[in-house]
């Protein structure tokens, strides 16, 4: 299955995980208002099992798996950049026009099929990346964390201006501007009932000429919200996977006891707070600007820590357990962005008005029966099809746009 016996299939297998987990919590945003992701009051129900869903989502999930992918695209972009020079060309022209083709791609699946595309802003990140790629790992581990200091100003800058508002809204002399704007606020952070997830649940459920043009007409405001609310986040762990392929980590070459104590370690530093930041939304009663407030900026520097367990944890089991037990995930980590894509094609048909049109139909915890099909799915097709071909039907379109030719893709 490999095209070279010096494939790093840990890193496959990593990314399988990682685009697998990924749909685990982008399941809501399929199905769910957006408001809904920030707020379970806001849409999917407020049962026992919903609850504990977006608890455990919440505190294994969110952040870590999109983190992960954005650690192994920081380290897959040097061992690209490499493959080029190998071959004879320009390894930083190389991702540059990978980079530009990959953000095409991905404005065409924000515009065509799904609103939480992050392909867009793989591609524009990675050019700030590739001014970093040949420092050495110590400090890259400097800069990516300089990445989620100014990441985690930015957060805190939103939640002052949030308690602000809420602090002028409810003082004696308040204004009806300062109620109004208050409430327009609410809205755009989650608060549950408003006209807002009303409209959305109409929109997503009708055809799809009208979501297209909404998403053409709001992507100004999504593109700066992603410069502003995910760049430095996204630079960050790509710097660190960087810092994490130069130092060994994800070339198999640190010792399998040292991946365990990294997990160890990684886990007992970031979950008891996850926990606790958990309990304090539920105990809330999952208060608009409380729960908005852990999800949105008091969890984000526990996902660091969290990021880098998984990573050990998918590393020390590749490295514990037999490689044919694993080809089925890394088959599904070397066809990523298929499986990307064409997890968007699946839900959004099941969820959107163009297809069943079962938006906002399913609990919370309804939802979590459809990722292990979608997985299935995965591992039906993934090894197959690189047993007939080179590439996946994404990678190649990519790989082709890049080399402005058409590659081969039969073996």
């Amino acid at each position: 299955m490999t095209d070279a016996p010096d494939r790093l299939i840990a890193m496959d297998i990593a990314r399988g995980f990682a685009v697998m987990g990924i749909l685990a919590m982008n399941i809501v945003t399929f199905a769910l208002p957006e408001a809904a992701y920030f707020n379970p009051a806001a849409g999917g129900g407020k049962s026992i099992p919903d609850i504990m869903a977006w608890a455990l989502s919440f505190i294994l999930i969110d952040g870590k798996m999109r983190g992960l992918f954005s650690l192994l695209f920081g380290a897959s972009m040097l061992l690209a950049m490499d493959r080029a020079e190998m071959d004879g060309r320009d390894g930083r022209m190389a991702h540059i026009s990978r980079a530009f083709w990959l953000t095409l791609i991905g404005l065409a699946h924000y515009l065509l099929l799904w609103w939480g595309d992050i392909l867009t802003l793989y591609g524009a990140v990675s050019l700030i990346a590739l001014t970093c790629t040949g420092k050495q790992p110590v400090a890259l581990i400097k800069l990516a964390f300089l990445a989620f200091a100014v990441h985690f100003v930015i957060l805190l800058g939103t939640m002052v201006s949030i308690y602000h508002l809420q602090s002028a809204a409810t003082a004696p002399n308040a204004t009806a501007a300062d109620m109004a704007h208050f409430a327009r606020m609410l809205a755009s952070i989650g608060e549950p009932g408003t006209p807002d997830i009303a409209r959305e649940i109409a929109l997503s459920r009708g055809d799809i000429g009208p979501m297209i043009a909404q998403r053409a007409a709001d992507l100004p405001v999504w593109v700066l919200s992603g410069v502003k609310y995910m760049a430095f986040d996204t630079l960050g762990f790509m710097l660190l996977g960087m810092a994490m392929l130069k130092a060994g980590f994800l070339t198999t070459r640190w010792p399998l006891e040292q991946y365990y104590m990294t997990a160890r370690h990684c886990f007992l530093i970031g979950l008891p707070p996850m926990v606790g930041l958990a309990l304090w939304a539920i105990w809330s009663g999952f208060d608009t600007v409380t729960t908005f407030g852990i999800v949105f900026a008091w969890s984000f520097p526990l996902r660091i820590p969290l990021t880098v367990g998984f990573a050990a944890v998918i590393y020390w089991l590749a490295l514990r357990v037999k490689p044919d037990n694993l080809q089925g995930i890394a088959a599904v980590g070397r066809l990523s962005l298929s499986n990307y894509l064409g997890t968007s094609m699946m839900m959004t048909a099941i969820f959107y008005g163009w297809g069943l049109g079962l938006f906002g139909s399913f609990s919370r915890a309804e939802l979590y029966l459809f990722p292990p099909v979608m997985w299935a799915l995965m591992l039906v097709w993934s090894r197959p099809w690189l047993r007939a071909f080179r590439l996946g039907p994404a990678e190649w379109l990519w790989r082709s746009l890049e080399r402005g030719k058409l590659l081969r893709l039969r073996r």
